[in-house]
Parts: structure tokens; sequence; C-alpha cells
């Protein structure tokens, strides 16, 4: 296994990827050809405003770095999280995106719930 740190609109992911062995079956290259636009398309499901935050909502904001929907809420309100750790997971186009804790701190409220469509940069949670 290699692990490797990617990073998607300014947010840093750590990613473990494993490795074929000898035995594994050879996989054939993708080629890989430009794709001219289409007419504009209405987005299926218009994105989710979060519901207000609570008055004792924190000031270290857990922004979204894709578009998606919510596919899981990782850290309920008064979990301890350190940076890092996982609070929101995001689909988007079929991959999961996990929203990590930019610093240590406790979950003080989540504005999102699965299902949510969110916007890049939104604000998913807040933490103390």
């Amino acid at each position: 296994m290699k692990n490797y740190t990617i990073t998607v609109n300014g947010v840093a992911y750590d990613v473990t990827v494993e490795e074929k062995g000898a035995g594994a079956a050879p996989v054939a290259p993708v080629a890989v050809a430009p794709v001219a636009p289409a007419a504009p398309v209405a987005p299926a499901a218009a994105p989710v405003a979060p519901a207000a935050a609570p008055a004792n909502a924190g000031g270290i904001e857990v922004k979204a770095g894709a578009a998606g929907k919510v596919f899981k809420v990782e850290a309920a309100v008064g979990t301890a999280v350190k940076k890092g750790d996982p609070v929101i997971i995001i689909e988007a186009m079929k991959m999961e995106i996990p929203v990590v804790a930019p610093e240590d701190g406790t979950v003080a409220s989540v504005n999102v719930g699965v299902g949510d469509a969110v916007e890049a940069g939104g604000v998913l949670a807040t933490l103390n």
C-alpha cells in the first residue's frame, strides 16, 4: 500500500492506494477525450439552505470542499474531534468525500442532514 496526500479545491486528503501483485489481471489503459459542453441542464435538486445554527454555535467552520449530497454525518454535536477527523461525508459523482475538522475541537453544531444538497464552500458544521 502507498499513502498519498491529494489536494482538491484547497482541501488536503490523505489516501491509501493498494498495489496489485503480479497475479492480478492487467488493466487496459483508458483513453480520455475532451467532451464538448452540452446545453445547460437544470440541477436535479436545488441546494438546501442549512438550518439556522444554534446560539451556542462554535467559531470554527467546517466547510464543504465540493458540491454534492450529504452521505453521512460522522460526528454529532458534543463529539470531540481532532484535526483531520471526518465530520461529514459528502457523496459527489459516486465518490465519498470526507469533510474533516480543520483543527481540534468539539462539534458545536451540525447544519446539514443526510440527503441534503450542499455547495462547495458551504458551512456544514461548526466547532468550539
